[in-house]
């Protein structure tokens, strides 16, 4: 995984890139009507219920604009909220809250969607002790923050991007000319450049699992789009020889099953690529 420095440079990345986005020279509208000696007062208000997650991302982001902004924090990232719930108050310039607004919302409504759907599929294995992983499957740009959600969640983090781990996918697998060469390689591969990165392989059918065992090194095994009962025997088979990981035809109807199966994680896009946005406003008063 990233170091926390690294995670903190992604998300200052975030914010510029946002706000040259969204502001670019100027917010004309506040500039047009609002003077600059104003000051004002708002409120994060819920629509919406589910967990709320992005309220320490939002603090940064007023930050980011204003340091002057004053920001008190009614419930915190991870708190189940409900229709009327009043998340945060900021005080301070009017038109620095207004250039903020936008943004705040636009990263809080999807970070709470995300936490949300994360939450609710860790409750569902609760009873057990496998884990929910997210994946890449990720908005391009602001993956910082998506994972962050997946964390207030309930969730675990996948491999951040390409850099921080080794996953040996079908693709790689077939290129490189099956999974022992794609083991072999990846081995050497990180000896020559000096890396210390885990591997992970990625699993078919129980053959493959078989073969992938023949050899060491390896971290953990995906199982990819495996039924029950061959998820059972590949748990079986791999024991405590690595880890184990589901991944593949996972939604809320079948991830309870499969951690029933033993597995030590089950990873599913659908915790960022599949939500719908909570309905958060930000109302001066």
């Amino acid at each position: 995984m990233i170091s926390e420095e690294q995670f903190q440079t992604e998300l200052q990345l975030i914010i510029a890139n946002a706000i040259r986005e969204d502001v670019g020279e100027g917010d004309h509208s506040s500039l047009a009507c609002i003077p600059a000696s104003a000051s004002g007062k708002a409120k994060l208000l819920v629509k919406d219920e589910g967990i709320i997650a992005g309220v320490a991302f939002a603090e940064m982001i007023f930050k980011h604009v204003d340091p002057n902004l004053t920001f008190n924090v009614d419930m915190p990232d991870g708190t189940s909220v409900k229709y009327g719930d009043v998340v945060f108050t900021v005080t301070g310039s009017s038109r620095s809250i207004l250039m903020a607004e936008r943004f705040v919302l636009n990263s809080m409504q999807r970070m709470s969607a995300i936490a949300t759907k994360t939450r609710h599929f860790a409750d569902l294995i609760g009873h057990t002790n496998t884990k929910i992983l997210d994946t890449r499957k990720t908005t391009p740009g602001i993956r910082a923050i998506e994972k962050w959600a997946v964390r207030i969640g309930g969730g675990e983090n996948h491999r951040f991007a390409l850099y921080d781990m080794i996953m040996l996918k079908d693709n790689h697998i077939d290129f490189a000319g099956g999974i022992s060469l794609a083991i072999a390689k990846t081995k050497e591969y990180l000896k020559s450049k000096n890396l210390d990165l885990k591997i992970i392989v990625e699993a078919r059918n129980l053959e493959e699992v078989r073969e992938i065992m023949s050899t060491d090194g390896v971290y953990r095994i995906l199982l990819d789009n495996f039924d029950f009962a061959a998820t059972r025997e590949a748990v079986a088979l791999i024991g405590e020889w690595c880890q184990t990981e589901s991944s593949g035809n996972i939604n809320e109807k079948t991830i309870a099953e499969y951690a029933n199966c033993g597995v030590d994680y089950i990873s599913s896009g659908a915790l960022t690529h599949s939500v719908y946005n909570m309905d958060l406003s930000l109302k001066a008063f």
